[in-house]
């Protein structure tokens, strides 16, 4: 689920799945045998699984919660929060809401206008589009750094779910998230450990990821919790911008490129 990790867990010092304990050495005249393949096929299906399940949701709202670690240049570790609400109808709405304690701000999309507020500044960006999700998302990032939480909703269970960059994939047992069964399972990727909890049953979804950076000795994580809203009752008119009284547009600033 590290595509944006999700661009965004805390790293199990006991994973508690079998086969995980160290195991005796052995004896002097025994032949070596091969390494088992760290890629558990089962852990991979479940990816897959969610996947489909997350693209046959055509309408669906979740609330995020996001804290994550910034390491200070002596080792020190500072934790940050923040939340995110997304309200999504596919093939081409949605509405994120995205909270700090330092910022807040809204994007809305309805299928022809994307628009970008803040409210602390009473100020709004517009552009005119018309493409899925997907592309808007990634659009967004390239063009002007915007970044959608957990984008990585919209990836899985298309072709551009990054399995290939998979190194290590296990099940490490059940757990509960927030009173809710979950299958927990835990992946390496690259210079990134990364954990996820899916609801248990036959319509799997992510209540929790977990990540660990092993780029940087101080291994900071990002915990984030997700809280599904079923049966969500909003109308297409949440899609819409209309400017509040008072607020004034401002062009979108594109990235600068070398």
């Amino acid at each position: 689920m590290v595509r944006t990790l999700l661009a965004a867990s805390v790293l199990a010092l006991s994973l508690g799945a079998a086969g995980l304990h160290a195991q005796p050495a052995p004896a002097p005249a025994a032949a070596a045998q091969p390494a088992a393949n760290p890629v558990d096929p089962q852990a991979i299906q479940a990816l897959k699984d969610m996947g489909a399940h997350l693209q046959s949701l055509k309408r669906f709202e979740v609330e995020i919660e996001l804290t994550a670690e910034r390491v200070l240049a002596d080792g020190q570790k500072l934790q940050h929060a923040a939340t995110a609400e997304l309200q999504v109808v596919r093939p081409n709405k949605m509405r994120v809401r995205m909270s700090s304690p330092r910022s807040v701000r809204e994007l809305f999309y309805d299928g022809k206008t994307v628009t970008l507020f803040t409210p602390a500044l009473k100020t709004y960006s517009q552009a005119e589009f018309s493409d899925n999700l997907s592309v808007l998302i990634e659009k967004l990032k390239q063009r002007f750094g915007i970044e959608v939480p957990a984008s990585d909703l919209f990836v899985w269970g298309t072709p551009e779910a990054p399995f290939d960059a998979i190194q290590s994939a296990m099940f490490a047992g059940q757990d509960f998230v927030d009173e809710v069964l979950s299958d927990h399972y835990a992946f390496r990727q690259g210079e990134l450990d990364w954990q996820i909890w899916l609801s248990a049953g036959a319509n799997p979804l992510p209540l929790r990821l977990v990540i660990t950076n092993r780029s940087d000795e101080a291994r900071p994580q990002s915990v984030t919790v997700f809280d599904w809203k079923k049966n969500p009752g909003f109308k297409d008119s949440t899609f819409r911008f209309v400017p509040p009284k008072g607020a004034s547009e401002a062009k979108f600033v594109p990235l600068k490129t070398s």
